[in-house]
């Protein structure tokens, strides 16, 4: 987690060692046809809503509206009347202090209500917290494609009320969905095939992002693993010939073993505000370990998300972590015992023994995502540069991290190409960026609707819960396309699918600045929100040694796979340490370490003293500062890096040959083998001979630097040189 490999769902991480101590995410609550039902499960809904947890419910049972009310002699208000009742009660609710809450509200198609339903967030100020989706099933999608009429059934008496146009019914569903968003669908059927514990009874309804389908009264614990940090060291840059050797696959098994053992432990110290709910939960032992990054993922390896590598990879590994979550379950079971109701489950009779009835789910991972710097879920890129509207409606900037870094290392970053794509939002047809960089840099709006639904079957194939993931549209889309992608989700084998069309609502989450801001990349920078990087585990580095005005100093510069994400000095001046701290602070804050480079150049003193590169090139260092900058500029662009007073090319990042970096404006080009370095004895002694003759240790005899007494010995810090006293 420290090391944002792995996160827990929003509620265990808000609640965790609190005195609330409720660490499920969802929920679900039966809503039966009786007021006392209705009203006991609004009161539920503000007890779990108020620890930091999202609601599923299905109305499918409530009587149609004008339906007989035999205590009163009255007429029914219908399903979706009650919605509101419900929607009321989300908002005067603050979840946990932190977020407002989110409910999915589900009726099956046969309900004799299904219009009213449908068209109900025709107003999009109605229902502002529900999500909406339709149950289909089998039988109402046959009769779609046959072009047949099906019944609608009254839920209190089983009888056939009237029928309708199936097509007609999905045409209405298409038009809404097309206008704003909503409903969605689910397959309600599908969904059942995969209920672990059908004698507990049947599956209705999901948590309100439509990802896990739950049986009344069940919880679910999610988690996601973030495949960004998946990768074997050394496998950027991209492209790689084979990415399935890119990812680290023992290091994978091992985060998805210790997810699933996280996960199954917070069911354990999870507190829960119903008995009901707390008896489901701890005889189902339901968890859903999913992932986030994947776009993140993909753009190191230079796979574009719309292709037939893509949907490869993502059938390969979430089959590979669908295999390990179900070997740490069985794991456990061995350690801890099956799920209680494991006996009553599918797996009693020829499965193997779990302790889990679930493992597997993949979520939005909205709030997950950027915590941990990540793409979200199994999404694309929404936009490389693009405004986030967050709580109390403050627009900040985010700007991709990937393509921000490889736009330098390459050399064809400029502020003027940043700010044409902000207002642009994709790459797609500006030629100055390499060809392979805009199809690996493919957004939401590049890729098609069916190569959007067609990623999210290939994971649902391995996940043994359901997909969250939006398939967007441009605003330009017409109903027939939102159609097609319907019905090819259900012959994919999807267990629900959602669309959105973008600007089909007035207000939404992300907005590419195009048309609406109208603003300068300076104005937009200035809302810029930079993700700090925490320190990875383990870096790689090397260390260097520097000349410069105030001594031999020994410069180690490690990096992650983002790049340089810190600094060592070693030098006989105490301020270096200071500087490499401020400068390790400032690259995992998210300041670009060209930038860095280039400010640590500007530092000199009056003194000169040359450093000779491997390469035969003399550099002038004339501070400890261009010390430093030195030698993270020969870790970024290689031996040859010469700074401001020369020529650099090769490396680590390397540009390519024809980019110009900034920090090669106005340099000057030294002639190859012109300036032959001379005899080492020839160096002029380092300065700062006062500062050392101070020192109790005095001057190591290896290095030159100075030496400490450490617990009865003398002891070179920096090359480890040690003399008792």
């Amino acid at each position: 987690m420290a090391s944002l490999e792995f996160l827990p769902n929003s509620p265990t991480l808000m609640n965790a060692g609190r005195e609330l101590q409720q660490l499920a995410a969802c929920f679900v609550l039966p809503v039966e046809d009786d007021l006392e039902s209705i009203f006991e499960s609004i009161k539920n809904t503000a007890l779990i809503q108020q620890s930091g947890g999202g609601t599923g419910f299905s109305f499918s049972h409530l009587r149609p509206k004008n339906d007989v009310v035999k205590s009163t002699g009255g007429v029914a208000s219908g399903p979706v009347s009650f919605m509101r009742v419900f929607n009321m009660a989300t908002e005067v609710i603050k979840q946990g202090g932190t977020r407002r809450g989110a409910n999915m509200g589900i009726l099956r198609a046969t309900h004799p209500d299904i219009e009213d339903f449908i068209d109900c967030k025709i107003d999009l100020s109605e229902f502002n917290n529900f999500n909406v989706s339709v149950a289909l099933t089998e039988n109402f999608m046959q009769r779609v494609e046959d072009g047949r009429d099906y019944d609608l059934v009254n839920p209190r008496t089983g009888e056939i009320t009237r029928s309708l146009p199936a097509r007609q019914v999905f045409d209405r569903i298409v038009h809404n969905a097309w206008r704003s968003g909503e409903p969605g669908v689910i397959f309600i059927d599908r969904i059942n095939r995969d209920n672990p514990t059908p004698s507990l009874g049947s599956i209705e309804s999901t948590n309100p992002c439509g990802e896990t389908p739950l049986l009344p009264y069940e919880a679910c614990n999610l988690g996601s693993l973030n495949l960004a940090r998946m990768l074997q060291p050394g496998s950027r840059p991209y492209p790689v010939p084979q990415p399935e050797e890119a990812i680290d696959w023992p290091k994978l098994a091992r985060t998805v073993h210790l997810a699933v053992h996280f996960l199954d432990n917070v069911i354990d110290r999870s507190a829960y505000p119903l008995p009901e709910i707390e008896e489901m939960v701890r005889g189902n032992r339901k968890i859903g370990l999913g992932l986030m990054g994947w776009a993140d993922l993909l753009v190191q390896l230079g796979i574009p998300y719309d292709s037939p590598p893509a949907l490869a990879l993502a059938e390969q590994a979430m089959s590979f972590i669908q295999t390990e979550a179900t070997a740490a379950s069985i794991a456990l079971a061995d350690l801890r015992g099956t799920f209680p109701n494991f006996s009553r489950s599918v797996y009693a009779a020829e499965g193997p023994k779990l302790r889990n009835a679930t493992t597997t789910t993949i979520a939005p991972t909205g709030t997950l995502s950027i915590l941990a710097g990540c793409s979200s879920g199994v999404e694309p890129h929404f936009a490389l540069i693009y405004l986030r509207k967050v709580m109390d409606n403050t627009r900040m900037l985010e700007v991709n991290p990937y393509f921000e870094g490889i736009a330098r290392r390459r050399g064809f970053y400029s502020e003027a190409l940043m700010e044409r794509i902000a207002h642009q939002g994709t790459l797609q047809g500006i030629e100055e960026i390499p060809p392979e960089v805009r199809q690996a840099f493919r957004i939401a709006y590049d890729i098609s609707p069916e190569y959007h639904l067609r990623m999210q079957a290939a994971f649902q194939r391995h996940t043994q819960n359901a997909v969250s993931k939006t398939v967007n549209f441009p605003q330009e889309a017409d109903e027939e396309e939102v159609r097609k992608v319907f019905l090819l989700a259900y012959r994919e084998g999807c267990k629900g699918v959602t669309i959105y069309r973008d600007k089909s609502r007035d207000e939404q989450v992300l907005n590419i600045p195009a048309g609406e801001e109208g603003k300068t990349w300076d104005e937009l920078a200035a809302s810029r929100h930079k993700v700090a990087r925490r320190r990875p585990k383990v870096t790689a580095g090397s260390t260097e040694r520097v000349e410069t005005p105030r001594g031999r100093i020994y410069v180690t510069v490690n990096a992650d796979e983002e790049g340089i994400c810190e600094v060592f000095v070693e030098s006989r001046d105490q301020e270096a340490d200071g500087l490499s701290r401020l400068i390790s602070l400032a690259l995992r804050a998210g300041v670009d370490s060209q930038e860095v480079i280039e400010q640590l150049w500007r530092c000199e003193s009056r003194e000169a003293v040359n450093d000779f590169s491997s390469d035969g090139t003399r550099v002038p260092v004339r501070s400890i500062a261009q010390g430093v900058a030195l030698a993270m500029g020969r870790k970024m662009w290689g031996a040859g890096y010469a700074g401001p007073y020369g020529t650099h090319q090769g490396g680590l990042f390397a540009p390519q040959e024809s980019a110009t970096s900034t920090l090669e404006k106005g340099s000057v080009p030294v002639a190859g083998g012109a300036l032959s370095p001379p005899s080492p004895d020839s160096l002029p002694e380092p300065a700062g001979g006062s500062f050392v003759s101070r020192a109790m240790g005095g001057i190591c005899p290896e290095c030159g630097n100075m030496l400490e007494y450490i617990e009865g010995c003398l002891i070179c810090r920096t090359c480890g040189y040690s003399r008792c006293a």
